[in-house]
């Protein structure tokens, strides 16, 4: 997990790992104006050791409650939410429950939906064939990228492989696979109350979840971006083209409004679609006008980065 803040101290270059999101040379104008803090659930860190046998690890649920503690501690009020997969969920969880304290979210890979039973059945199954790392393998690529068996396939086996804190990573795999639904429901009463930027890869096993997520969300909040050619995991095949429309994310929420922007890239992006072009008028966009009243600078926003 990760954030952006106001009221934090600035972030120094070794706060972007190789664990964040974005490429930090794909994100150097944006961090100049932003707070960044990386946050990982419980012994998910590198290195981290195993936890004892009989370890009862965290639902998704008692992960969002968890962030309170950690906003406090580093003396952050609000936040702009970044995740992906569990993280994104345990992002979304908190933002249904804290919405006065979360400015934007940015879900990438999000399935707000619990287990069905057929689901539930067909994960049991898979567990009696196949290895925890080859099940989380599915859930982070397309067929087709393993199918190829890319650079960065290996990669994310040769990790998993030799992590010692793997079977930390498969209590919380449970931990996912144990999630509620969100009952996320456009027009009602559980929504999300900021403007959230949706991501998937064009074919990517989570695109129908990411796809049925949008269809129940606020369009005029929201924004769904569907990439071609970016797999499992956008952030890390498509950096370029996810750091720009996050810039023009938070250039609608009144941040970097004096910024450079330059033009989305549109020829490889299946799919940007939203009311964006009422961005100006969000409710938001009053960390702005305010400021702008007063004639002092904008002050840097907060972010929180969740990674999966």
């Amino acid at each position: 997990m990760g954030h952006l803040s106001p009221n934090a101290r600035p972030s120094s270059p070794t706060t972007m790992s190789d664990k964040t999101l974005f490429h930090f040379e794909d994100m150097q104008e944006i961090i100049k104006n932003f707070v960044v803090i990386h946050v990982d659930a419980p012994g998910m860190e590198e290195g981290a050791p195993a936890f004892p046998l009989g370890y009862q690890y965290p639902s998704l649920d008692q992960l969002a409650d968890m962030i309170p503690c950690i906003l406090q501690y580093v003396n952050f009020t609000s936040i702009i939410g970044i995740g992906v997969g569990a993280g994104a969920y345990v992002l979304a969880r908190y933002s249904l429950t804290h919405a006065d304290t979360v400015e934007g979210l940015v879900l990438i890979n999000i399935d707000p939906n619990a287990k069905g039973w057929m689901d539930w059945a067909a994960h049991k199954l898979t567990g009696l064939t196949s290895s925890i790392s080859e099940m989380i393998m599915g859930h982070l690529f397309s067929t087709e990228e393993l199918s190829k068996n890319t650079e960065m396939v290996q990669q994310q086996r040769e990790i998993l492989s030799h992590a010692t804190n793997l079977p930390n990573i498969q209590l919380y795999w449970s931990s996912y696979n144990s999630r509620r639904d969100l009952s996320l429901e456009r027009g009602g009463d559980i929504t999300f109350k900021c403007p959230v930027m949706l991501v998937v890869g064009d074919q990517a096993p989570h695109e129908d979840a990411v796809v049925e997520c949008n269809s129940k969300l606020d369009p005029t909040q929201t924004s769904f971006l569907k990439m071609a050619d970016s797999g499992g995991q956008p952030q890390l095949t498509q950096p370029g083209k996810l750091t720009e429309a996050f810039k023009y994310f938070v250039q609608g929420m009144g941040y970097m409004a004096s910024s450079c922007m330059t033009r989305l890239s549109r020829s490889r992006t299946a799919s940007l679609s939203s009311a964006a072009s009422g961005d100006g008028n969000r409710s938001r966009s009053r960390t702005l006008s305010q400021s702008s009243e007063a004639g002092a600078p904008q002050p840097p926003a907060p972010t929180m980065e969740v990674s999966c």
